[in-house]
């Protein structure tokens, strides 16, 4: 029963929906291992068709079919497929586009578990990786070479909101025969929709938004069924599966995406407005203020601007952490994306690589705070806020 020409809410409400549920309004808990058929020739038929949601739940389950329908509708794409964590479906898509010799080209600023990815667990397979500066086009061309088949994105970027020209860098990936995905995480599909800009597959940490209650793990991968069965291929094998109890967390997520998403957006341009006039802060990073350096860019291919910004204190790493310890409505927590308010101090969480050079140049300094806004009144959150940082 798909209806793409229905508006994003209502895909979101009804956009796994196939067939009738019957009577059952809320789909149920398919909580299962394994499938039982009729007779052998049924099961032979299943086991020889690899996404089959009834044979076997490390090869796909309802509860999987009905949030991948969705996510697929939202974001524009052929099929998507679910993961045990945003990492599982990081894992399966770059072990399953690359091989030995292969080069893959990525942004300086990128989440730090794709990072430890490239670094280590590619790197001990023979891939060969090259990191440029998310804002630049050009660095991504001239780091283009014969072997590179993969550019990797994300864009708004964790922690300092840096913007990517999607559109322009899929057009070098393709001018040099190579694929392109990106991390949609920060931006969701209310957001933005990558595969309109050229992107080839669209992933995400469904920990984060698009479950939006902090109470699941999960990771998504969507774009073409030629592409995202080629990850399936891989990921099924390494075995990184969603439970289905955590698929339908993920799926009541869904139904309230675009509500949560609009008021995230609300929020967080609110509170980076009144931080940006705030005597103690000396920069705030979020791509809805006018001061942010690719505003007209992120005005250009997003929707809105999402519900995460990073500000730096002026002070001291010390500084920073009274101020968390002063909050009242957010919790000093990791993760993003919740119906909650979040804090985190990026040198705190990672001193390894925050203390050094490189970390420093990318923008990530002992007295910068990173903020996940959440859904509450946005008055009491930047009332807190102001008492926090007096």
């Amino acid at each position: 029963m798909e209806h793409p020409e229905h508006a994003l809410e209502t895909q979101l409400v009804h956009g796994d929906r196939t067939v009738p549920h019957g009577s059952d309004v809320t789909p149920p808990i398919y909580q299962t291992s394994t499938f039982a058929f009729d007779d052998a020739e049924s099961m032979a038929q299943a086991a020889r068709t690899p996404t089959f949601e009834r044979f076997y739940t490390r090869y796909g389950n309802p509860n999987h079919g009905a949030v991948e329908r969705i996510l697929a509708s939202i974001e524009g794409g052929q099929a998507a497929m679910v993961s045990a964590s945003g990492m599982g479906a990081i894992a399966s898509t770059a072990l399953a586009l690359t091989a030995a010799g292969d080069h893959v080209v990525a942004q300086t600023m990128i989440y730090d578990g794709t990072r430890a990815l490239l670094n280590t667990v590619l790197a001990r397979f023979g891939v060969t990786v090259t990191y440029v500066d998310q804002e630049d086009t050009a660095a991504f061309a001239a780091a283009m070479g014969p072997s590179t088949k993969l550019i990797m994105l994300e864009s708004p970027s964790n922690p300092l909101l840096g913007i990517t020209d999607i559109a322009a860098v899929s057009r070098v990936a393709h001018e040099h025969g190579a694929l392109v995905t990106i991390d949609n995480t920060l931006a969701t599909p209310i957001n933005q929709r990558p595969l309109e800009l050229g992107v080839d597959l669209v992933l995400h940490s469904a920990t984060k938004y698009l479950g939006g209650h902090s109470d699941l793990l999960a990771g998504v991968v969507v774009g073409s069924r030629e592409l995202v069965a080629r990850v399936w291929e891989t990921h099924h094998i390494i075995g990184p599966t969603l439970g289905p109890f955590e698929a339908w967390l993920l799926l009541r997520g869904l139904r309230t995406l675009d509500l949560r998403v609009e008021r995230h957006n609300r929020n967080a341009q609110e509170v980076a407005e009144f931080l940006a006039a705030h005597p103690r802060v000396t920069q705030v990073y979020y791509p809805g203020l006018p001061s942010h350096s690719n505003h007209a860019l992120a005005k250009r291919q997003m929707r809105g601007f999402g519900g995460l910004l990073s500000v730096e204190i002026d002070g001291t790493f010390d500084d920073a952490r009274a101020v968390i310890d002063r909050l009242q409505l957010f919790h000093s927590a990791a993760s993003l994306g919740g119906v909650e308010s979040l804090v985190a101090q990026p040198a705190a969480m990672w001193p390894a690589s925050s203390t050094s050079p490189q970390a420093r140049a990318m923008g990530i300094i002992p007295s910068l705070l990173r903020l996940s806004i959440g859904i509450e009144n946005a008055g009491d959150l930047i009332a807190d806020l102001d008492r926090a940082l007096k």
